[in-house]
């Protein structure tokens, strides 16, 4: 336990600083960054000296690919193929040419320029998405767009993973092809290996996981197959995070896509923590001034070119200039996958320290300003861009989509009530998801072509994963009262604008989960009883609307007429 005590000052100091952070509504990815300085070798104070902190950081990494495989499967990338995935790849794929060569010219070597060109291609999800939702704006048209393309910026920064450690290891050019294509060659034959498992030996692993109801055993088994992904494609000499994103690609094709992301996330986030703390360790606040002027210009050719080159690239697919322009500004904030990719160089060589410490200081600078030019998108957009009078045949147009995309209904439960509900919202056109953590209901839900998934809607973390607050309705059909009502208190802190209503066995659950915060909960029982009445007095030819007034009249007093004597069957 000799580290004890420097594992005992990080944590203190991680949760002093990332609550601070939180509460000033700054990125935690800043906070943990700020915690590495502290505690780094480089500031007065004391220092946290632990080699395992490095390796467990590296897995941090891993886990984040993972996390983003999962959210682009085969099928998903072949469905958004066209002009937001060609969007995305081309900013990465341009930025990325234009930076190398512009620091190619002005003498940095090629490999070096090709990582910077690496770097400042990324964009901050986390800060775009915080912003946005604070301005209000993560459902305008340069908001989703905006947003779209810097998530795609993952998927196509991936190949960095593979060609940047084969950058360090090359001397000539023949040489560099030829290490290139052996590790194109290796990243196939992972690809091919992990996709084949995943079709033959995953969906099948899950579903026999599943079955036991067991939170732990579904844990480790995701902690098993991404770790098991990751050490195939290290023992082919590609990185970790590389086997973690195809791992999550195979199992985002699967039903548990969603209970998978919430399980792994607690993992993700702690162990991506422990990454952002040793890049910050690895920074050098006495090293900034000699190289401050290049810093402030490497954040400004972040800014300035991500800028020209999106709104350049959405303009000529027809989007408006001013929305054009907004998107740019969006993704011209430096991103945190950036730190990854340096580190990744600084393993392998092919930056020297100093070229580290500059690449840092520009996405650092280029995360705060960037944060600045998103706050102030429209204002700066208007500047660029002047308003032009509409003509008559503009007039009552606009360029920004619906105010949302489609927002299904969640279904918490797929028994007989949920499937009841899903017929009916499938008869009417209505799109929803249905979760259930029994695995035969989800199969057969499955079979019967609707959208049926593994998941606890009692999971906080699902909750998040499925961003819950883009639904346009939840309804609880869970058959476990305490269930229903824990389900129903973390909707209504995660997102308390969507209504919510629930299956209730007897009135006393029926009060406790309106009291819950339910719109409606009406108990099964006596709604039982209030149609079969319904359906007696059609027979008997009483009009349609006497009957749904009377029916509508014991629900406004609370079953309390249908209560008042009451008589056990």
């Amino acid at each position: 336990m000799e580290h004890l005590g420097q594992i005992l000052l990080l944590l203190t100091v991680t949760i002093a600083v990332v609550v601070g952070f939180q509460r000033l509504h700054v990125p935690t990815s800043l906070g943990y960054l700020l915690v590495g300085v502290i505690l780094g070798p480089y500031t007065v104070g004391p220092t946290v000296s632990v080699p395992e902190f490095e390796i467990l950081g590296e897995f941090g990494v891993v886990f984040l690919l993972f996390t983003i495989g999962l959210n682009f499967s085969l099928p998903q990338l072949h469905a958004l193929r066209h002009q937001v995935l060609g969007l995305g790849t081309g900013q990465v794929v341009f930025t990325t040419l234009l930076v190398s060569l512009i620091l190619w010219l002005i003498g940095l070597p090629g490999p070096a320029a090709f990582v910077f060109g690496a770097v400042f291609a990324q964009s901050s999800t986390t800060i775009i998405s915080s912003l946005l939702r604070e301005q209000g704006e993560e459902n305008t048209q340069h908001g989703r767009l905006g947003l779209a393309m810097s998530v795609f910026q993952d998927v196509t920064a991936v190949p960095f993973l593979v060609i940047i450690p084969v950058l360090g290891a090359s001397l000539s050019a023949s040489l560099l092809a030829g290490s290139l294509g052996l590790a194109l060659l290796k990243a196939v034959l992972a690809f091919a290996l992990v996709f084949f498992a995943g079709r033959w030996l995953l969906r099948p692993l899950f579903h026999r996981v599943a079955a036991g109801r067991s939170t732990e055993m579904f844990t480790l088994a995701v902690l098993l197959v991404t770790l098991l992904a990751a050490w195939t494609t290290n023992s082919l000499g590609l990185s970790l995070a590389f086997g973690g994103f195809l791992a999550g690609m195979m199992l985002g094709e699967t039903e548990f896509r969603h209970q998978v992301e919430s399980s792994i996330r607690p993992f993700r986030d702690v162990l991506l923590g422990l990454f952002f703390i040793g890049i910050g360790m690895r920074f050098d606040p006495m090293a900034l001034p000699p190289i401050a002027h290049w810093a402030l210009l490497g954040a400004l050719l972040i800014l300035a070119s991500k800028s020209l080159i999106v709104a350049i690239m959405v303009r000529r697919v027809g989007v408006d200039s001013r929305v054009a322009w907004r998107t740019g500004l969006l993704l011209s904030v430096g991103g945190e996958f950036g730190f990854a990719l340096i580190a990744i160089a600084l393993d392998a060589s092919v930056i020297d320290s100093q070229l580290g410490q500059i690449a840092i200081s520009s996405v650092l600078i280029a995360m705060v300003a960037g944060a600045v030019l998103i706050h102030f998108n429209g204002a700066i957009a208007a500047r660029l861009v002047p308003a032009q009078p509409l003509n008559e045949t503009q007039q009552g147009s606009t360029t920004e989509l619906p105010e949302a995309d489609e927002r299904p209904v969640v279904i918490g439960g797929y028994g007989r009530v949920g499937h009841t509900i899903a017929v009916l919202l499938h008869a009417n056109g209505v799109p929803f998801v249905a979760f259930d953590t029994d695995p035969k209901r989800v199969a057969q839900g499955r079979a019967d072509g609707y959208p049926v998934l593994y998941g606890d809607i009692t999971d906080p973390s699902l909750l998040s994963a499925i961003h819950v607050e883009r639904a346009s309705l939840v309804v609880i059909s869970l058959g476990i009262p305490a269930c229903a009502l824990r389900s129903l208190e973390h909707l209504r802190r995660l997102c308390p604008q969507v209504p919510v209503i629930a299956r209730a066995q007897d009135l006393e659950t029926s009060t406790q989960l309106l009291n819950a915060g339910a719109v409606h909960a009406y108990p099964e029982t006596i709604e039982a009883s209030l149609r079969l009445g319904a359906t007696a007095l059609k027979i008997l030819q009483v009009p349609s609307e006497s009957i749904d007034d009377a029916i509508q009249g014991v629900r406004d007093w609370g079953y309390q007429p249908v209560l008042e004597k009451p008589h056990q069957d």
